[in-house]
């Protein structure tokens, strides 16, 4: 099936090559024979009651020196492709939810949008783990610095962490006699008026903090591990953490499994689910990562599928490909 794929992306300039997931999907979608566009939530505008946006159509390579070439620029409906992908990172600000409306927008007018634009808004990354009190910490959200410092007397040794983070911005791990602990929280919260999230410390953090990718309401096997560097507590791979595949534990497709019809109810396609020991943290749907690099692990694998003509292997990407095709019947 040839169709038109949009993807609405951080400029494609600015990418890591090796590491982005996004560039990962364009290279599926180029395999499978789909014309290939790019634009910012910038480039996305309202004219005549319908969303248009300028677009460009580029052809990808994986190459770390040369990824993308643009093969020609021009402004048209959005509705006019067949699949529009919203890959823009955070932060989750309102720029972010305006681009979300105009995309509902261009969903009512027949493209496929993934992942849903409403549920992007609506699936709060750390708050949506509320639903789920038999897989978190103990948790504690709250805009009081008093009540935050009362958790962590009682719970001893605790993580904050903003509510619209991303890369392990703004994460603390704090304990009762922490001699900053008044200042970290005033800052935190921005002095009592922004809630954030407190969470008993998972000392498995040292065993690395687990991005589980689910596609579809399926779990890919392998999830990537990032080990947090000697004396830090964020294993994010934008913190220095280091990236190893592990194999899913029986815990790990537990927790997949308890989450994936809320996923599938919402539209979400594609989604990261961070695991560190037993608890899920975070559910990541806004632009998840570590397909590359988890990808890179399977091709090695025994079963593995062989690459195509053109040196191409088949990976997660393709799986989430799959699935949408099926939803466009």
């Amino acid at each position: 099936m040839s169709l038109t794929l949009a993807v609405v992306m951080d400029p494609i300039e600015s990418i890591t090559p090796y590491k982005d997931t996004t560039l990962a999907m364009l290279l599926a979608a180029q395999a499978r024979g789909w014309s290939c566009f790019v634009m910012h939530p910038n480039d996305l505008f309202v004219s005549g009651n319908a969303v248009h946006t300028r677009r460009r159509q580029v052809r990808v390579f994986d190459d770390n020196e040369h990824w993308f070439e643009v093969l020609s620029e021009d402004a048209v409906p959005l509705a006019n492709h067949d699949i529009v992908l919203m890959r823009k990172d955070p932060p989750f600000d309102m720029n972010f939810i305006f681009t979300t409306y105009l995309l509902e927008r261009a969903a009512a007018e027949g493209t496929l949008v993934s992942n849903r634009p409403g549920s992007l808004r609506d699936v709060n990354e750390k708050l949506a783990t509320l639903a789920y009190p038999e897989l978190t910490p103990t948790t504690l959200v709250t805009s009081s610095v008093d009540r935050l410092k009362a958790f962590i007397k009682e719970e001893q040794d605790v993580i904050v962490k903003p509510l619209d983070g991303m890369g392990g911005m703004g994460i603390f791990r704090l304990t009762p006699d922490d001699p900053n602990i008044s200042m970290i929280l005033g800052t935190a919260t921005l002095a009592g008026t922004v809630p954030i999230m407190a969470q008993r410390y998972v000392p498995e953090i040292v065993d690395g903090d687990k991005r589980i990718l689910v596609v579809a309401g399926e779990p890919v096997p392998f999830a990537l591990a990032r080990i947090p560097l000697a004396g830090e507590t964020r294993g994010n791979l934008a913190a220095g953490g280091r990236g190893v595949p592990v194999a899913l534990t029986e815990r790990d497709r537990e927790i997949a499994s308890t989450v994936a019809p809320m996923l599938l109810e919402k539209g979400l396609d594609f989604v990261g689910l961070d695991v560190i020991g037993r608890y899920l943290t975070e559910i990541n749907v806004t632009s998840p990562t570590c397909a590359r690099e988890i990808d890179a692990h399977r091709k090695q694998l025994p079963e593995a599928a062989p690459a195509d003509s053109n040196g191409y292997s088949r990976g997660i990407s393709d799986e989430y490909f799959d699935a949408l095709e099926a939803q466009l019947g």
